[in-house]
């Protein structure tokens, strides 16, 4: 982590500082003196489209829309927004750079500019700009923010991928506190199974839920796609004991799980389902939102993951970079609106309207209030800072992009654990897949 001098200090609280002050006079009116002095002026008659991913949490995206409204306002640039679900977005954005038409700006995850790195409009003077005003970007958002010397996109936020459970669940489990090892874990989804309070994480193409938690299960007993060198390492002894595992807490999951998208744990959780999953924070919000589900609110946390034989954190979350296409007409007004989001006047209202849903990629909004309003979000505030990224031991290049957007790794636990394949067979059907992508 890149050490905070006084001054980068003192830039981000003072700028953390202006949204109380902003209070009195008005987030357009702030966006209007902000267009007025800010290095990037979008050019004449510039109209924007961009597409993002679904929210999860309906007061983030009212949040977004007002701060893009504000945007429009202050600067005549019209935005239109577009969403789609995370799975829908790689191909669309990979359809755009080929084509050389569609939206202007992609908003989408992981290492999803890598996947065409020559079409994305170099925005190096804008991560610039943000790293000096607001502490410098946690070293995990450089990761997926540069390509060679440049940035390609700017990592606007991350998503925490964290366990939520039941509280109920856990005591009648006989557990005090959420599991702390992966052998723990087993025993606890064995005890729910039991008890008839089962858990269950997505194994269908969940490009978020499902891509999270089987990268951690498969580092957190020393397993690789590939090494430092982005040379193929998937068939080992230790993918094999990441896959036996994995095998065995499926067989604790409700049934289903071989199916389900990113929004199907929320949905059984909430329905009272499952007492356990791996999931952003939006299913805390929802209860919290839901009079009928207060319940479930008041019986629910979050834990980081546990500890594999590895004997470090192997944790794995969601990074949503933002991304303009070189086809763009109008490269000065994406700048702005990328600029202008992460500019902490409207970055730390958006935090908080996220309620922990989305957390920061610039050290200095570690002073964001939503991060102790409740301790039940505290974890989230971590998620930049105790990811790995999407490459592994290897880069997040292309090669490392196209392998999560093909599901290479789910799809090699997802066959183990619905018994298509045994663990040998489907390390040699991911070996032959990565080895194709990285040759």
């Amino acid at each position: 982590m890149p050490m905070l001098t006084r001054r980068a200090l003192m830039q981000g609280s003072t700028a953390l500082a202006a949204t109380g002050a902003l209070a009195g006079s008005g987030l357009h009116e702030w966006a209007s003196a902000w267009a007025q002095s800010a290095p990037w002026k979008p050019e004449a008659g510039a109209q924007l489209s961009l597409l993002r991913w679904k929210f999860f949490v309906q007061s983030e995206d009212d949040s977004f829309v007002s701060l893009v409204d504000a945007f429009s306002k202050a600067t005549g640039v019209k935005v239109n927004i577009i969403r789609e679900s995370f799975e829908d977005i790689p191909p669309k954005a990979s359809v755009a750079a080929n084509t050389g038409s569609g939206p202007d700006l992609f908003w989408g995850l992981y290492s999803l500019p890598f996947l065409f790195p020559q079409k994305c409009v170099d925005v190096s003077d804008v991560a610039d700009y943000l790293g000096k005003k607001y502490g410098g970007w946690v070293p995990t958002a450089v990761t997926y923010g540069k390509s060679g010397d440049k940035w390609i996109d700017i990592p606007v936020c991350f998503g925490g991928n964290m366990l939520n459970y039941r509280i109920s669940a856990l005591k009648k489990a006989g557990m005090s506190k959420f599991p702390a090892t992966t052998d723990e874990f087993l025993e606890f989804a064995k005890a729910t199974k039991r008890n008839g309070t089962p858990g269950g994480m997505a194994l269908g193409h969940a490009t978020g839920d499902g891509n999270t938690w089987v990268h951690w299960c498969l580092w957190a007993f020393g397993g690789n796609l590939v090494d430092a060198n982005d040379k193929v390492i998937i068939n080992s002894a230790e993918t094999e004991k990441a896959l036996n595992y994995a095998k065995q807490l499926y067989e604790n999951f409700i049934p289903g799980t071989a199916s389900w998208n990113d929004a199907f744990n929320n949905k059984a959780f909430l329905a009272g389902e499952i007492s356990w999953t791996n999931n952003g924070i939006s299913i805390y919000a929802a209860a919290k939102r839901d009079p009928t589900k207060k319940d479930i609110a008041e019986d629910m946390d979050h834990a980081l993951w546990p500890v594999g034989p590895v004997g470090k954190p192997t944790e794995f979350h969601v990074c949503f970079p933002m991304l303009a296409m070189t086809h763009t007409k109008y490269p000065q007004a994406c700048k702005a609106l990328m600029a202008y989001l992460l500019e902490a006047d409207q970055y730390n209202k958006w935090l908080e309207a996220s309620v922990g849903y989305l957390t920061h990629p610039l050290n200095a909004y570690d002073a964001n209030p939503i991060w102790r309003a409740d301790p039940k979000n505290t974890i989230f505030g971590e998620a930049a800072k105790r990811t790995l990224t999407a490459g592994g031991l290897g880069s997040v290049g292309e090669k490392a992009a196209a392998a999560l957007a093909d599901f290479i790794v789910l799809d090699m636990f997802a066959n183990v654990c619905t018994g298509r394949e045994d663990a040998k067979g489907a390390i040699k059907i991911a070996e032959r897949q990565a080895q194709r992508l990285y040759r």
